[in-house]
């Protein structure tokens, strides 16, 4: 990558015009997000949407296998317990997972861990898929718990992996592989679950045995491609392998001000060692950095959209849809989802992080009231159904547009290297907290406040949007030391002078005044 061009003011020498240096995208650099997405946050979007075709079967089987285990159906209540658990233990299981992510990935790294990972897709596709042919509820409960785990640990890793991998310049794009897949996640099992294909009695085992393809098709390229060069060069301290991961992400062979720049930042850093969650609590430079990711980790899940998710078919049969169609109509819905991300990942890195965010927030704050009278008359009028089916729809591509990837994009850029995996800890534990308090209190709020039900999620989402105009700074096309000067003065520390900076960045030696204008050399991280 050429150096970026500078210009200075006249009579103002500390002036400076930065132009970003163009950055295209290599094979190696898309390799890594499409292949590390499918077997991560791929397998997280088909594990929402892929029990809602089976739900019926599954229950049949419970039914079937307490019959002959103890000599007579099993109750309604029982019933209903059983299957809730199978639902409600996938967000247990990826709770779990995520806690794990700080060792984990000191211990193996990025790439490693999302390699390690796949051993649990395997074992939970091994369990859902032969637990009808073994006879054992108990297996699909298991098979639940190890994917959510897989999800947990997916959702914190390969976020940390693209925004590492990626030139600032691309962040933002790469980063929304991450909801992309996911989207194509939930698409995938939906088609899958259709009558015609494994939505059917006798193979809904083949929608669980699925979650093996996209695990496989990531363990055989994944393994070709470099680790993370941030993580090679800050905390293995191993310049050879981080030169050339480098050297394959950007597509050049000269990476000497991307080396410098990374170990300017270690530097600034002060340590080499990952500060403990502890350690993010307590540091005062970091408080509103936190604050920034909890609040839109939580209102990420909490806005409402898995709700719609989770009860997605009944919402379409109280609105007055018939039984045959449902299928159908839930999968122009996971179609939006999907589109939706891939626009936003279009434009994400000239609109920037923070009007997407602002906009998704205020959107879904608008298609949920407007759902809400459409739920309230649906019973009065027979074209009532088709408004609130339109803005569901809306609701859905307006989470996509913006809160639906970049709180993950976030929890990666806003804090630097040795505190990032407390910090996707701490965001990820939000995330699956949050996804079971959903799951468990939606239907009990649906059945307190009938029609009104969304208007909780009204209130959250307008708070967000508030909350993110008036907190977080854009992030878009800014390093990692850049992102952190600019919470300075909101968290009242004192402020890294940018000059400082350049001084660890260049070598020694090097000059920064040319005919008395500034000269500085830019990298792409």
């Amino acid at each position: 990558m050429e150096k970026s061009q500078q210009t200075s003011k006249p009579g103002n020498n500390n002036t400076i015009h930065k132009i970003p240096p163009k950055q295209r995208l290599t094979v190696c650099l898309i390799s890594a997000a499409f292949f590390g997405a499918l077997g991560s946050s791929f397998i997280y979007g088909y594990n929402l949407s892929v029990v809602n075709a089976p739900a019926t079967y599954i229950k049949r089987f419970y039914n079937r296998t307490w019959l002959e285990r103890y000599g007579e159906p099993v109750g309604p209540e029982t019933l209903t317990l059983l299957w809730s658990f199978t639902v409600s233990i996938f967000a247990i299981g990826g709770l779990l997972g995520a806690l794990t992510v700080s060792f984990l990935i000191k211990v193996l790294g990025r790439k490693g861990t999302l390699l390690m990972n796949n051993v649990f897709a395997f074992i939970a596709a091994l369990l859902l898929a032969l637990g009808e042919r073994a006879g054992s509820f108990e297996m699909l409960i298991v098979g639940r718990f190890i994917i959510g785990l897989d999800s947990g640990i997916a959702l914190s890793v390969l976020p940390m992996y693209l925004g590492e991998i990626a030139p600032r310049q691309l962040r933002g794009s790469i980063g929304q592989f991450n909801s992309i897949f996911i989207c194509l996640g939930v698409f995938a099992g939906q088609v899958l679950g259709l009558p015609e294909v494994f939505g059917h009695e006798n193979r809904w085992n083949f929608l669980f045995a699925f979650l093996a393809v996209p695990a496989l098709l990531q363990l055989c390229v994944l393994p070709f491609l470099p680790e993370s060069p941030r993580f090679l060069l800050m905390e293995r301290r191993d310049e050879a392998r981080a030169e050339k991961a480098f050297q394959a992400f950007l597509g050049k062979k000269d990476v000497t001000e991307e080396l410098e720049e990374v170990q300017a930042e270690s530097r600034a850093e002060n340590t080499v060692q990952i500060a403990s969650v502890l350690q993010l609590l307590r540091n005062p430079a970091l408080r509103w950095q936190l604050i920034t990711v909890i609040t839109t980790m939580a209102c990420y899940q909490l806005c409402g959209l898995n709700a719609i998710w989770y009860y997605t078919n009944g919402i379409f049969a109280e609105a007055g849809f018939s039984k045959s169609t449902i299928p159908y109509i839930t999968l122009s819905t996971g179609g939006t989802e999907t589109l939706a991300a891939i626009v936003s990942g279009l434009v994400i890195e000239r609109i920037g992080r923070k009007p997407l965010l602002i906009f998704g927030f205020a959107a879904m704050a608008v298609c949920f009231s407007l759902l809400t009278v459409f739920l309230h008359f649906q019973d009065r009028y027979s074209w009532m159904p088709y408004l609130s089916f339109t803005s569901i729809l809306a609701v859905i591509a307006s989470f996509c547009s913006g809160p639906g990837g970049i709180p993950f994009i976030l929890t990666g850029e806003l804090f630097e290297q040795s505190y990032r995996p407390a910090a996707f800890m701490i965001a990820g534990t939000v995330n699956w907290l949050a996804n079971f308090a959903v799951g468990l209190l939606f239907p009990f709020i649906q059945e307190a406040l009938q029609t009104y039900a969304f208007l909780v999620f009204v209130v959250v989402c307008v708070i967000a949007a508030i909350f993110l105009f008036l907190v977080l700074p854009e992030t878009k096309n800014k390093t990692f030391m850049e992102i952190s000067r600019s919470f300075a003065k909101i968290n009242r520390v004192p402020e890294r002078p940018p000059d400082k900076e350049m001084e660890d960045v260049l070598p020694p030696n090097s000059s920064l005044e040319t005919d008395g204008n500034i000269i500085e050399t830019e990298s792409c991280f």
